[in-house]
């Protein structure tokens, strides 16, 4: 949970999934679609499609234990070079060396290292393993996670304070506060798309499943169109025939390689029985149920802000 999350969100989700499936053979017992919507809100959302089959390999071929080194980690479902490290030092107390955003800061400026992420990771990664004590690999990896994050700081490092202040070649240098240089980032490219939200006489929305691979795979959505460099030039992506009304505005939404517009159109009033085949009502007052991510959580709410919005628009 916490990869790419910060603590604080992450918190309320931890908690309600111990609470939920305090062990890996009653995660891995769990319909898949229920773990999906458990982690709704959260974000990337292949973590949870992962740490489910993780859960089903280690319950079902493993016996219900954990491998203890990072070669056998790495081969469990959703678990990289990263995680494998982790595991293996902060659980099994082998000699590993993680190294994240923060233990990648240190090292950069320990040893001044200048080359930009990404290319400098394995360098780094090399940096870790040989300062990775034999005892203890567990408590050092976690001590350097948290002088990154507390000391070490994007901004403004506190170097007074670092027990590393002497040692440090960045400092030496005037450049602990600039370090790890970066390179320039891509500007993401823009995706378009049109948004159906089709509200029925029983105050219900209609929601279909996304593909169980890809972006937001398995996750509840309203019916759209693809996501392309423009908008649709035609409402011929939307779920049934009906008065759909256009919306005002847009829904933005941005994803790691790129950010998305949505139009959003509505329709009201629509009879249970006319949903097409692979769809699903969802009653509104009760969307927690559903694993609804947060670009389509914002398509809803922008949708039932104001019911008598926008010009009307008939497929």
């Amino acid at each position: 949970m916490l990869q790419q999350t910060t603590v604080a969100a992450v918190g309320p989700y931890y908690v309600a999934f111990l609470k939920r499936w305090p062990t890996v053979e009653a995660l891995a017992a769990a319909p898949v679609e229920e773990v999906m919507s458990a982690w709704a809100g959260l974000g990337y959302y292949s973590r949870a499609r992962n740490l489910h089959a993780c859960a089903r390999h280690v319950a079902h071929n493993l016996g219900g234990k954990f491998p203890d080194t990072e070669e056998s980690l790495r081969a469990l479902p959703g678990v990289g070079p990263y995680t494998a490290s982790a595991i293996a030092a902060i659980a099994f107390a082998k000699r590993a060396a993680p190294v994240d955003g923060n233990i990648e800061r240190v090292l950069a400026r320990l040893y001044a290292v200048r080359e930009p992420l990404p290319g400098a990771k394995p360098a780094l990664r090399a940096l870790a393993q040989e300062l990775a004590p034999k005892e203890r690999a567990g408590d050092f990896a976690q001590a350097m996670m948290d002088l990154g994050a507390m000391i070490c700081t994007p901004k403004a490092p506190d170097c007074a304070n670092c027990p590393w202040t002497e040692d440090c070649m960045g400092r030496a240098l005037g450049l602990a506060s600039v370090l790890p240089y970066r390179d320039a980032k891509a500007v993401r490219p823009l995706r378009r798309g049109a948004a159906f939200v089709v509200i029925s006489t029983d105050d219900e929305v209609l929601l279909r499943r996304r593909p169980p691979k890809g972006l937001l795979g398995g996750m509840h959505e309203p019916p759209m169109s693809a996501w392309e460099v423009d908008f649709p030039a035609n409402a011929r992506a939307a779920p049934l025939k009906a008065a759909f009304r256009k919306l005002p505005g847009l829904v933005r939404h941005g994803f790691t390689h790129f950010e998305l517009e949505l139009e959003v159109y509505r329709v009201e009033g629509v009879a249970t029985s006319a949903a097409p085949p692979a769809t699903e009502w969802a009653p509104l007052r009760d969307l927690k149920r559903f694993a609804l991510p947060t670009v389509m959580k914002k398509v809803i709410a922008h949708a039932t802000a104001d019911r008598d919005a926008g010009p009307l628009f008939k497929r």
